[in-house]
């Protein structure tokens, strides 16, 4: 008797030890719950602040629309109405100011046209009669519903007034279903239309001046960025790829400019809905109105093109099949100079579109890969490799360097589409500077001024240095007045 009384009580403090166990780790694991929550919350809150004054913007219009139906003068005048300007700021408020006002356009006006329609519709149906009332209303509802879902299929008319058409479908049906069992079809309109157009202005004049985020400013920093990732990409592959088996591997943290392109691939639907946005935006800051932001979408489009190729140079980084050394060596020094004066040429090219100044700097780098990829031509040319040499190890580097030649001219073609933005848009011209490069030997050296005054350009051409007298020559030649000046240095 004592044994089962000890060994239920034995069996009881083991439950109790399970229990308490068992909530000792779910009160840890509601700790470790809340702790991930409050991190997830503050990083969304770090990665960008803008996201927190976008919230309190949207509070503080709620809450000012609100006051039409707490505020009895302002309730006795829109009555249950009012509530239409609240779900109308939950719907129109968004996180750019062109988001925001295209909502609020199509929205409006797409209860104006709308409303007015359909109260014709309503004294149309009245003429036809007591019984033939349902029937044409019903008629003008099954058309104007078919007509607008068939026009959002149209691609330009989806992307710009897509929302606009379904609020003209869901308007016109109510104000006409409505109209049918109320009389007062005109006060039920004007009640709607008015309510809406302040929940519209409400939203449009808080996005625009109170701290206001301009899509069209998000999509020329994003531009600029995905240039500025393929350039850094490219100027360390070639050092990358051409480097000696015994220098081992970097750490991750040195390898992160080689993961950067990966953005960029998937980067369209994002550049097309903030160029979207970007055309419904008032003029603001250096952006002028009507800005050439399809400009924007074709350097976009050629950037793009240009990372896939550096996708297929990042696959011959970690290739199975490795072309020895003394094969890459034959063509290290070109390949590289291509590499990496491409790289150069693309962060010119961002940082152009970044101070809005025309990109003349980024020329000399363009050159210099057109000069290195005639060299490359030149060398495969010239029959480089053996005829005995295994074709498993001529390709791969064949390969590359055929790549580095796409990408040259990729670059190429996103230089030419910069300097049509800088043109259109009207980008400053900026004083001359000097390249931080030396020429090459028996090269001269040729520094490009911007457009100033009557004169389109100035070329400043630095001899070598003279081997008799250990002194250099600079001859400027100023294309206004095409006189030669030769000053001893």
């Amino acid at each position: 008797m004592d044994f089962e009384c000890a060994f239920q009580e034995k069996e009881k403090q083991g439950l109790f030890g399970r229990g308490w166990s068992q909530l000792k780790a779910f009160t840890k694991n509601i700790d470790v719950k809340v702790f991930d929550i409050v991190s997830s919350v503050k990083k969304l809150g770090e990665d960008d602040p803008r996201r927190v004054v976008h919230s309190l913007k949207v509070g503080l219009a709620v809450t000012f629309v609100s006051l039409f139906y707490y505020y009895q003068p302002l309730y006795d005048s829109f009555g249950v109405s009012a509530m239409w300007a609240v779900m109308t700021v939950v719907v129109v408020f968004e996180f750019s100011v062109g988001a925001t006002l295209g909502k609020g356009v199509n929205r409006g006006l797409a209860t104006l046209f709308a409303g007015a329609l359909a109260i014709g519709a309503h004294h149309l149906a009245n003429l036809s009669g007591r019984i033939g009332e349902p029937i044409v209303l019903g008629f003008f509802v099954f058309l104007q519903a078919a007509v607008s879902t068939f026009a959002r299929f149209y691609p330009e008319i989806k992307a710009r007034y897509d929302y606009g058409l379904s609020i003209f479908i869901l308007t016109f049906s109510f104000i006409s279903v409505s109209g049918f069992r109320d009389d007062e079809i005109l006060e039920l309109a004007h009640k709607r239309l008015s309510t809406i157009l302040i929940g519209c202005s409400t939203c449009v004049i808080i996005s625009i001046f109170l701290f206001p985020v301009w899509a069209g400013e998000d999509l020329h920093n994003l531009i600029a960025s995905n240039m500025e990732k393929l350039g850094s990409f490219l100027e360390g592959f070639g050092d990358e790829y051409f480097k000696m088996p015994e220098e081992g591997d970097q750490s991750k943290e040195d390898k992160s400019f080689l993961q950067g392109y990966k953005s960029v691939l998937n980067s369209k639907n994002n550049e097309d809905t903030l160029a979207n946005f970007a055309r419904w935006e008032p003029g603001h800051g250096r952006f002028q109105f009507r800005h050439p932001w399809k400009q924007y979408l074709k350097i976009g489009a050629l950037t793009r093109q240009c990372a896939y190729r550096i996708e297929s140079l990042n696959g011959h980084l970690n290739a199975d099949i490795q072309a020895k050394p003394e094969i890459r060596s034959k063509i290290q020094e070109t390949c590289t100079k291509m590499s990496l004066e491409s790289g150069k040429a693309l962060k010119e090219l961002a940082l152009a579109i970044k101070r809005m100044v025309k990109p003349f700097s980024a020329d000399i780098h363009i050159e210099n890969t057109k000069s290195a990829a005639k060299n490359l031509n030149s060398l495969l040319k010239s029959g480089l490799w053996e005829d005995d040499m295994d074709l498993l190890q001529v390709v791969p580097v064949a390969t590359v360097a055929s790549l580095l030649t796409d990408v040259v001219s990729c670059t190429k073609e996103i230089a030419e589409s910069v300097h049509e933005l800088a043109s259109v848009a009207n980008f400053k011209a900026v004083e001359p500077t000097v390249s931080p490069e030396k020429p090459e030997t028996g090269q001269p050296e040729i520094v490009r001024s911007s457009e100033d005054g009557n004169c389109p350009s100035v070329i400043i051409i630095i001899g070598q240095r003279s081997r008799e007298n250990g002194n250099s020559s600079a001859t400027t030649m100023n294309n206004c007045c095409g006189r030669p000046t030769n000053t001893g240095l």
